[in-house]
């Protein structure tokens, strides 16, 4: 099964899947309990300067508690995408030599929605390759990090990679951030 661990707007892995990842005594998984709001750096998150577990007891977090958005400041707002949930922070952030104060989530991470830089020029600045460059869309992926642990019989492949992306629904606009995804097999 490929796809990110779990997205913050409550989309999760199919239920086998969660429950063992959760189960599982691997460096891979996290608890919402592992998480303390006041120990979030969220740059480090998309810039893939965290680990797996550090994202994924974030993720856990905001996903299960009610009021995580407003601990944390944040107004979700209408990202006109159903795959991103968009949230405005209450203080603009810096990442990638840049600020903002827009943040989306994919499936699989957090991403920076940067103005005044072209997809192209940032992944240049980061040394992202570009995987689709068109008028219409750029998409470009640097793994950051790879690794493979056999747990119980199961298989989690664990891979982090930083992306520079368009969308549609986002004009002029240049998202960039981490994807932190791990496979069961």
């Amino acid at each position: 099964m490929g796809a990110g661990f779990l997205r913050p707007s409550g989309v999760r892995l199919p239920g086998k899947w969660l429950a063992a990842l959760l189960l599982l005594p691997s460096p891979a998984t996290a608890s919402a309990e592992d998480f303390a709001p006041a120990s979030l750096d969220l740059a480090a998150l998309i810039q893939c300067k965290a680990d797996v577990p550090t994202y994924n007891g974030f993720a856990l977090w905001l996903a299960g508690e009610p009021a995580a958005a407003d601990t944390l400041g944040w107004k979700e707002v209408a990202s006109g995408n159903p795959f991103l949930s968009q949230y405005q922070l209450p203080a603009p952030i810096h990442v990638f030599g840049r600020e903002t104060g827009t943040i989306v989530f994919t499936a699989t991470g957090p991403m920076a929605v940067l103005d005044g830089i072209a997809p192209l020029d940032l992944a240049r600045q980061l040394d992202v390759p570009t995987t689709v460059s068109t008028p219409d869309k750029f998409l470009g992926e640097k793994v950051v990090a790879e690794s493979t642990e056999d747990t119980g019989g199961v298989s989690l492949a664990t891979r982090i990679t930083l992306n520079v992306s368009t969308v549609d629904t986002h004009p002029g606009k240049t998202l960039a951030g981490c994807s932190y995804a791990i496979d069961v097999k």
